[in-house]
């Protein structure tokens, strides 16, 4: 099997890569990415750095808007299965710089899927995302609803969405778009909310706590979002479908605050109101997936928090 993963030094990206050349050692797997500097590219590059050490991966920096290396690339090494973790991250970010959403998430995901279709690539697995749905008072959200984003990023994975359903129609390509719900971890990206905490704790910084904390938000631990991906790989997939990745346990942002306080010296907090890019709640139904693939043994928000501390104070010993 052969398999390219885009974004392969990003938080997601990294760790399936990971898991499939531990998962398919007689695999061949591809990564791409482009460092770019919205967070960490020190960070990104030590993921990257233990990612070659394996035999069986071969990586090469592009970006998905370098349409003419990108293909090069893409039909020299002719993927069978494609997962697209590439994309510009950060709601907030969205009002500051809109323009990269559509550059790097709805332009290089359309240079990927033109460039798939010449190479008849047999399945694109893409990040799309729960920001889709916007603000609801309805829950938990299912993949059935309506959606109505209220950010550039959250809209440009609703286009990628309405891209894929074309593609899928217009050629072989069976795709399979990932409603990604809050992922955290280890290697976790600095910029997410439990990350920061934890590293502002550390250095002693004040943690700018928005709506006064008043959040709730669906977090799904690393593991098990890379433990569905590979067991989507093997599922046989007749149309385009669309998954929501969640645990189905929404936590309150000051209940996350207080876990973590267990094991950290309280943060400076400063309390800010409404950002008006974030989503007050999020509330996934994993109904779905579970039942599609029989999944139902999540990691516990407590394991997942203990994991997330361990690796980021040891990261952080590195650094000094």
């Amino acid at each position: 099997m052969r398999i390219l993963v885009t974004g392969c030094a990003g938080f997601i990206g990294f760790s399936l890569t990971s898991k499939l050349l531990r998962n398919f050692p007689k695999s061949k797997i591809f990564g791409i990415d482009n460092f770019d500097k919205y967070y960490s590219p020190e960070l990104k590059r030590r993921r990257k750095n233990i990612l070659i050490k394996n035999k069986n991966f071969f990586f090469k920096k592009i970006d998905l808007n370098d349409q003419k290396i990108l293909e090069k690339f893409i039909t020299k090494f002719k993927p069978e299965i494609i997962f697209n973790l590439a994309a510009q991250a950060g709601v907030r970010y969205s009002l500051v710089n809109p323009r990269k959403y559509v550059n790097t998430n709805i332009n290089g995901f359309f240079n990927l899927c033109e460039v798939a279709k010449k190479i008849r690539v047999k399945k694109i697995f893409y990040a799309s995302s729960s920001s889709v749905y916007g603000e609801s008072s309805l829950f938990p959200l299912k993949e059935t609803y309506s959606i109505k984003p209220k950010n550039i990023y959250g809209l440009s994975k609703k286009i990628n969405e309405e891209m894929a359903e074309i593609y899928s129609i217009n050629s072989k390509i069976k795709f399979i778009g990932l409603r990604f719900f809050t992922v955290y971890g280890p290697w976790g990206r600095p910029d997410m909310m439990i990350q920061k905490y934890i590293f502002n704790s550390f250095k002693n910084k004040k943690f700018e706590l928005f709506n006064y904390g008043n959040h709730t938000r669906d977090f799904t631990y690393i593991e098990d979002v890379t433990n569905i991906l590979v067991k989507l790989i093997k599922k046989k997939i007749s149309k385009h479908e669309i998954f929501n990745i969640c645990s189905s346990k929404p936590i309150h942002l000051k209940n996350v605050i207080g876990k973590l306080n267990k094991y950290l010296k309280r943060s400076r907090i400063v309390n800010k109101p409404l950002q008006k890019a974030d989503i007050k709640k999020t509330h996934g139904s994993n109904k779905k997936i579970t039942k599609y693939l029989k999944y139902n043994n999540f990691y516990s928000f407590d394991y997942g928090i203990k994991k997330t501390f361990d690796w980021c104070k040891n990261y952080f010993k590195k650094k000094l």
